[in-house]
């Protein structure tokens, strides 16, 4: 079986490589020697191929491909190295290409493909206090204008720097004698 980008099939593809990452959390809980490792789940398989195109509609073929490639939207990706892993839909990350020397209509492609997760929609919103953001714009405002009394505090000390200079050394001098 040939691979397939959407309906179109992908001539003399020369090679197929993945790339598959894990994400490990690192903890180091205290007071204990080693560590722990928690599993975060994957990121995205990748996927780069290269092959060759050359015949009488090669051109044609370019432009279809370069046109998959500027909306950006997921395709399906069909291939014996992906059937396995359960990947549905895949995004051209990027697209290269190179007329190739020695025959008419003969390009070279590169293609970089990613895994295109769906996004979880986000959690039901109607149960939360909408209020919240005026509470806390509310304790700010206190907050600034606390801020602002804390400058006349600190100018009011300097009166008492003076007497209170010597204290220790006068509280010395009476715990000794």
């Amino acid at each position: 079986m040939r691979p397939m980008i959407d309906d179109l099939e992908l001539p003399q593809v020369q090679e197929i490589g993945t790339y598959d990452h894990r994400m490990l959390a690192e903890h180091k809980p205290v007071g204990m020697q080693g560590s722990l490792l928690q599993n975060m789940g994957r990121r995205p398989t990748r996927l780069a191929l290269w092959g060759i195109a050359a015949d009488d509609k090669v051109l044609e073929f370019v432009e279809k491909l370069n046109e998959k490639f500027k909306t950006g939207e997921p395709i399906t990706f069909i291939a014996d190295i992906v059937a396995d892993a359960n990947i549905d839909r895949m995004i051209i990350d990027d697209l290269k290409w190179k007329e190739l020397a020695g025959k008419p209509d003969r390009y070279g492609f590169l293609l970089s493909l990613k895994e295109y997760i769906e996004p979880v929609e986000p959690e039901d919103t109607s149960g939360l206090n909408l209020g919240i953001l005026d509470d806390a714009t509310g304790l700010m405002d206190g907050l600034v204008a606390g801020l602002d009394l804390g400058q006349f505090f600190v100018t009011g000390l300097e009166k008492f720097v003076e007497p209170l200079s010597d204290l220790l050394s006068r509280t010395q001098k009476a715990g000794g004698s």
